[in-house]
């Protein structure tokens, strides 16, 4: 037997995920999430796990439901995309807009990790576990990070694999810098802000005289710094060479000095 259609529904918006519509079409008819999920017979514990794929059963049993055609439940999900696009794409929320968030909204660019605005209305985007106002970030390494961003989405969409290495070779090196353990894919999408700005600044950062100031803090990382250093050149032996021998001659060229500093 079909559940009855919904009192009320609403109409979807530009760029909403299916998650979002339906917890608005869950509020517009005064019940959570889950009450709604159970009422249309639904057998998932979250709507998210729907943003990325919905079957044609599960998308009748909602279009029924909020009273609209199977094709937009279906539009409100992400596309078919590349695997470099899907490693740069949240499964969970991981930033919002503070001003769309008050509106109930859901979108389907905060997702990515290469969002950094909000695209409706201009609103620097934070992450989701963050709290706004807890930690002090400079404006040069927000204007960095926004820049990384921008190189990163290119990347992610261009055709050369090229491009999408070599932004997160940037990346890889950064969490060397910070002690950050993980995949790139994942610091570029992490909840702390510190950890993403840094890893994206990197990105734009790298642009500009990479050996240089990889050298600069390679002799002075420690172990497992030094390993994924290691890794984000691995493909590029001369390369890690050249920085070894910078950093080699930085050091030799401090070692008097620091002696004299002691004494």
């Amino acid at each position: 037997m079909k559940p009855h259609p919904l009192p009320k529904t609403v109409a979807p918006l530009p760029d909403e995920l299916l998650s979002g519509w339906f917890s608005r079409l869950a509020a517009a008819n005064y019940c959570d999430d889950a009450e709604l999920l159970a009422h249309i017979k639904i057998d998932t514990a979250h709507g998210t796990a729907l943003d990325f794929s919905v079957d044609a059963a599960t998308a009748e049993k909602i279009a029924n439901a909020a009273r609209v055609d199977p094709d937009v439940v279906r539009s409100l999900t992400f596309p078919a995309m590349t695997p470099r696009e899907a490693s740069l794409t949240a499964q969970m929320p991981f930033q919002h807009c503070l001003q769309c968030s008050r509106e109930g909204l859901s979108l389907r660019h905060w997702r990515r990790a290469w969002a950094f605005d909000c695209q409706v209305c201009g609103t620097r985007l934070v992450q989701t576990l963050g709290k706004p106002g807890d930690e002090q970030i400079s404006e040069k390494l927000i204007y960095r990070a926004r820049r990384g961003a921008g190189m990163l989405e290119c990347a992610a969409r261009s055709r050369s694999p090229k491009q999408l290495r070599r932004a997160m070779r940037a990346v890889a090196f950064a969490m060397s810098l910070k002690t950050f353990r993980g995949d790139p894919s994942f610091a570029v999408q992490n909840p702390r802000s510190e950890v993403r700005l840094f890893c994206l600044a990197a990105i734009a950062a790298a642009r500009s005289r990479p050996l240089a100031k990889a050298a600069i803090v390679s002799h002075s990382i420690d172990d497992y710094a030094r390993v994924a250093l290691l890794r984000a050149f691995e493909k590029e032996p001369r390369l890690l060479a050249a920085v070894d021998h910078i950093a080699q001659r930085r050091a030799r060229s401090a070692g008097p000095m620091t002696a004299a500093s002691r004494n």
